[in-house]
């Protein structure tokens, strides 16, 4: 039994393989642009990181008020 193989028939699978092929580059485009913002955005992230550890954090402590002069008074001294 020999089996006959249809021109139409490939032809036809051809088609849809290169329609689902075009669809997967596409979706790995998408992928790829979402994976070069996450990069992006983690590398921020870790500078932001790197700058805070390298900074001396000093806490303030809300409770105390702040006090302000106004060196406008003194403006006038040793006139």
């Amino acid at each position: 039994m020999s089996k006959i193989i249809s021109l139409t028939d490939v032809l036809e699978n051809k088609i849809v393989k290169e329609k689902e092929l075009l669809y997967y580059r596409e979706q790995l485009e998408e992928i790829q642009r979402k994976i070069a913002f996450l990069e992006t955005d983690l590398n921020i992230t870790k500078q932001i990181i790197s700058m805070i550890e390298q900074e001396k954090i000093i806490e303030v402590d809300t409770s105390v008020p702040v006090l302000s002069f106004d060196n406008s008074d003194n403006d006038n001294i040793g006139d």
